[in-house]
């Protein structure tokens, strides 16, 4: 077969849809000033699908620290990758202060984080290091994983007695091999929005001799004391090897980093082919992510008030009867029952009808039977806003437990 006929008759799990969804459900286009209230099809939506949990993307001193940053740089400086003729003072600048916010030893700026967590991982394992992790870590771990020549175990989420007996089967394994053990798990879980058992895990290290590394992209800028992070929450920063996190997060930008000791990330400075061979980021994206930084430090009432908005959400949704799952961090899934065929309806009626923009999850990601409602809570929401919803939310579930949304025709509006 042709490879061009191969990829037209079989488009994948997703793009099979995409000559239904291409456009509302899949790659749809928010437009105007990125805030709570955007225009989606040439109308108003309110919506709750963009990673601003501090509201940062318009902050006006981040919008001005962007544009000064752009006039005075533009957007080739440095030139070329870091190791050759990329570095700047201002990089190393921040990763110290990165380093001192997280509390590490020292830190490297990464382009971004898909391609960076794959990297790292792809550096520091060696065919003779064995990998424990969680099953429900993020595509970029996994994926990152899959390079991995050496044995990896994976436990069932947030399973500390399965974890402990991967760690079990891993010290042998490691005996032989002569190897190391790296545990992988998250802070926040971006899907379920419950927390990693980072705490359960590090005890683990009074039994078992391993690293471990977490990836705590939505849990930088919003959990813990100072915004420092989930480990952090739960008392265990120091305990956590290699600390990893994006900026696409609470700070609404571009870009990562991963924090460790300081030996740990000379090596990856050297060994990390994602930074080595490609263009480091671009100075606008260095320096507003530092004032984006600064004001992660110097305005707690921004994390604040991003979790007033989320206590009033998930209290309210959860006080009308709506199961939020295992929660712990702004990220507030709604688990509805209902088909997949039900599912496209009701997300059609809360955008026709109720105004409100929210990711729609269904089997395969969930089982089948179940839909999930994924909303994104932010600082720039207001109480109204959570009101408004949650009246909305009241009308859906009445709908779907009457059977409109299995009796309607499907089809998204074109």
């Amino acid at each position: 077969m042709d490879l061009f006929e191969k990829l037209a008759k079989d488009r994948g799990p997703l793009g099979q849809h995409s000559h239904f969804a291409h456009g509302y459900f899949t790659f749809p286009k928010l437009e105007g000033e990125i805030a709570p209230r955007m225009i989606f099809r040439g109308k108003e939506v309110l919506t709750w699908s963009l990673n601003n949990y501090l509201g940062l993307a318009n902050h006006p001193e981040v919008r001005a620290a962007d544009n000064e940053a752009t006039a005075r740089f533009g957007l080739a400086y440095p030139m070329g990758a870091r190791m050759m003729s990329g570095n700047s003072n201002l990089i190393e600048e921040f990763e110290a202060q990165l380093s001192d916010f997280v509390k590490k030893e020292d830190t490297m700026l990464l382009n971004y984080g898909y391609q960076g967590i794959m990297s790292v991982l792809d550096a520091i394992l060696s065919r003779q290091d064995v990998v424990v992790y969680d099953s429900e870590c993020h595509a970029c771990i996994i994926d990152g994983l899959r390079m991995h020549l050496g044995k990896r175990f994976v436990f069932p989420h947030n399973d500390i007695a399965k974890c402990e007996q991967s760690l079990i089967r891993a010290t042998k394994l490691a005996e032989k091999t002569g190897g190391g053990i790296l545990v992988v798990t998250e802070g926040v879980f971006g899907m379920l929005g419950d927390l990693g058992k980072i705490d359960q895990i590090v005890a683990l290290k009074k039994k078992y001799n391993f690293r471990l590394l977490i990836d705590d992209a939505h849990g930088f800028g919003t959990m813990g004391k100072t915004g420092a992070g989930t480990a952090e929450h739960l008392g265990v920063h120091d305990e956590v090897d290699i600390y990893f996190s994006t900026f696409a997060k609470s700070m609404a930008s571009i870009g990562a980093f991963v924090s460790s000791k300081e030996d740990v990330i000379e090596f990856l400075r050297y060994n990390t082919r994602s930074q080595i061979f490609a263009k480091t980021l671009p100075m606008p994206y260095v320096l507003g992510n530092m004032k984006r930084l600064q004001l992660l430090r110097e305005k707690p009432e921004l994390k604040d008030q991003l979790w007033a908005i989320t206590h009033a959400l998930q209290n309210g949704l959860r006080e009308k009867n709506f199961n939020l799952g295992k929660t712990e961090s702004p990220v507030t899934p709604v688990f509805l029952t209902g088909g997949t065929n039900e599912g496209t309806n009701l997300v059609i009626d809360l955008r026709e009808n109720y105004n409100i923009f929210c990711s729609l999850v269904a089997y395969p990601v969930v089982p089948r039977g179940v839909l999930m409602l994924r909303l994104i809570p932010t600082a720039s929401h207001t109480f109204q806003d959570v009101e408004e919803t949650i009246y909305a939310f009241e009308q859906i579930l009445d709908k779907l437990q009457s059977g409109h949304y299995a009796k309607s025709e499907i089809g998204a509006p074109m």
